[in-house]
């Protein structure tokens, strides 16, 4: 599953004069997954359920 939209990813590298491979967008996505779950993780455990910029 991809968490990522791939359009908005090649339009930044498009801005920064780069290509983005296949894996470099599962990798990314993989990424936000990680980011993410860390975050909810954090929000948990200091009693919410709403993520904040601070739990990232």
């Amino acid at each position: 599953m991809s968490y990522i939209v791939k359009s908005k990813i090649r339009e930044l590298a498009k801005e920064l004069d780069v290509s983005i491979s296949s894996e470099a967008d599962q990798v990314i996505s993989d990424a936000v997954k990680e980011v993410i779950t860390k975050a909810a993780k954090r929000a948990e455990a200091n009693g919410r359920k709403t993520v904040k910029a601070r739990d990232i």
